[in-house]
């Protein structure tokens, strides 16, 4: 099978690169390597990626409607995983026209590369902001979701959207996919988790918004990787799907047991053998006070089953970071 994974760089697809490589698919990974966050990072996951037989990596900006084409023009692929996006809450607030350019128009330049060359099945990443402001938990694809809170979820949510038409008009199998709190190894420098441990080795304070009066359905990396390649898997016979041999299908992807900030710094605190000083803030613009994922789609149509303990997960994270940062103990991190 001939995979593409855009955002190949990134967190989550270099964790499905990783899986798809291991079990034989031929794998073509683009990413631009932007400066959101140390692109140091991004470049150290494809060059894993690279060392491996099977995969090929492009740098490709993906607003860019020509390189878009030539993408597709030259390689037949059966199913595009689309992940790249512009991630983050709080920066939307700062450059929104990030988020315009990579999850508004590079999404359609990518539903517009499959429409024009042979409709692989496109499954894509969507995320729980596009829950907002909703009260009622746990959140369900069935839900509202017309009330986003911050830029990035009204693109997120937009994307679903225009998937919904694309699927429609041009009889396209499309799966969006709603992350919920995604954390692990090779995570992103700006999640609370990565924030709290780095702070934390260095001897800073963390910040904790909403006085901790938070809750994230935490989900690992593993975990989500099983669901993203369960919904590619299923959609190569597109029987799944109750309107035929096309549609738009949703689900969330996330852990099924929403757990306080405060339990996260626990365990951050007994896996690094050390102590945060809290900084108690207030809530910050965008942010929402829990997120829930109502998984029973997800299990009854692609068997997703999370397994992943946030103890488990936490320890795994604090491993990998303290070993690709070569740190030993908090006192002996530059």
């Amino acid at each position: 099978m001939k995979c593409l994974v855009t955002g190949a760089a990134g967190f989550i697809g270099y964790h499905l690169c990783e899986h798809l490589l291991g079990r034989g698919e031929e794998v073509l990974g683009v990413d631009n390597l932007n400066a959101y966050y140390n692109p140091t990072l991004k470049q150290d996951r494809a060059d894993r990626l690279s060392a491996q037989s099977g995969f090929e990596f492009r740098r490709v900006e993906l607003s860019n409607r020509p390189e878009v084409g030539e993408l597709f023009d030259t390689s037949d692929f059966d199913v595009v995983f689309h992940l790249a996006a512009q991630p983050g809450v709080r920066y939307s607030l700062k450059n929104p026209h990030a988020y315009v350019d990579s999850n508004l128009v590079a999404f359609v330049n990518i539903l517009e590369g499959c429409r024009h060359h042979g409709n692989p099945h496109l499954v894509y990443a969507s995320s729980s902001s596009v829950y907002g402001s909703n009260k009622k938990v746990p959140f369900s694809v069935g839900d509202p979701v017309d009330n986003p809170v911050s830029l990035y979820a009204a693109t997120k949510r937009a994307n679903e959207l225009t998937a919904s038409t694309y699927a429609q008009l041009y009889s396209m199998a499309i799966t969006g996919l709603r992350f919920f709190t995604v954390y692990g190894p090779w995570g992103r420098p700006d999640m609370a988790i990565y924030k709290f441990v780095d702070a934390m080795v260095r001897g800073e304070p963390i910040n904790v918004f909403n006085h901790g009066q938070m809750r994230r359905d935490f989900t690992y990396i593993d975990d989500i990787i099983d669901g993203v390649v369960r919904a590619g898997d299923a959609s190569l016979d597109r029987a799944f799907v109750p309107e035929g041999p096309a549609g738009h299908r949703l689900y969330n992807l996330g852990n099924n047991h929403p757990s306080p900030i405060t339990d996260l710094i626990d365990l951050i605190e007994v896996s690094l053998g050390t102590k945060a000083e809290r900084r108690m803030l207030p809530m910050q613009p965008g942010d929402v006070l829990e997120t829930y994922a109502d998984i029973d789609l997800s299990v009854r149509e692609l068997g997703f089953e999370p397994k992943t303990s946030l103890e488990e997960g936490v320890w795994n994270f604090v491993a990998w970071y303290c070993s690709y940062h070569g740190v030993t103990s908090p006192s002996q991190h530059a």
